[in-house]
């Protein structure tokens, strides 16, 4: 069985190295980089990898789907640039696929926040649909918290990968504003409509399904940092949404 492993990216030449290493057992590995201004594609060139560049960004989903269309493997492994495949998922995989049991696989994330490793708060364990038979599955056309839609059951695959999503908190209120602001954009074009005390009442649900019902507060401050910043990613979410539908009727 054969393997194609499928990466995005755009500016992680911090991270694209140790991700490469990671999958360096895959029979190719395909990058589609969406214009890094650092040297992300020429580290991805020189670890091996098929690199392609696109100028637009049409979201997660539908460039995730671009670069599926460039596997010619018959499995593929789809894996973020801040992700890493562990040493025991990759015996997983490689052993998977020697009889494969399903068509699709789920594999567990275990996320590192500001150093401490996230066993609560509703990261752990996490499992996505990574592992796929090519030609069964496609991404969702979703801007943000894209999916893989599969036609078959997904099967639990052993070991899981190590997730590394934000080096600091710049880059993880960075990241919360990018993607409240594409969130917002998303249920506008849904027609989706809420209130300034909407906007509060889900922010204040979300750090209660964190740090509460998620049990958050095991993961010491971090956990309290965490169902926060989700709260307040949430509010500027629906606050974004609050804006958008006011200027339509202005």
């Amino acid at each position: 069985m054969t393997l194609s492993v499928i990466i995005i990216s755009k500016n992680e030449s911090r991270n694209i190295g140790p991700c490469l290493d990671s999958v360096a057992f895959a029979d190719e590995i395909i990058v589609l980089d969406s214009g890094s201004t650092d040297d992300t594609c020429s580290i991805a060139r020189a670890k091996g990898a098929k690199v392609s560049q696109t100028m637009d960004w049409p979201g997660f989903g539908p460039q995730k789907n671009r670069a599926l269309d460039l596997a010619t493997q018959e499995w593929v492994l789809s894996i973020d640039a801040d992700e890493r495949v562990t040493p025991e998922l990759a015996q997983a995989i490689r052993d998977e696929l020697q009889s494969p049991r399903a068509q699709a696989y789920k594999i567990a994330r275990l996320s590192n926040f500001c150093g401490r490793w996230i066993r609560h708060s509703g990261w752990w364990p996490d499992h996505v649909l990574r592992l796929f038979k090519r030609g069964t599955a496609r991404f969702s056309d979703a801007a943000v918290h894209e999916s893989v839609q599969s036609e078959y059951p997904a099967v639990v695959l052993g070991g899981h990968f190590l997730h590394y999503p934000y080096a600091d908190m710049e880059s993880l209120i960075a990241k919360m504003n990018r993607y409240s602001s594409d969130a917002a954009a998303m249920m506008h074009a849904r027609g989706k409509k809420t209130s300034a005390l909407g906007a509060a009442g889900h922010g204040a649900w979300t750090f209660i399904r964190i740090y509460i019902l998620r049990r958050g507060f095991l993961d010491g401050k971090e956990g309290f940092i965490l169902a926060a910043t989700g709260a307040a990613g949430n509010f500027f979410r629906y606050s974004k949404l609050l804006f958008l539908n006011k200027r339509d009727k202005s």
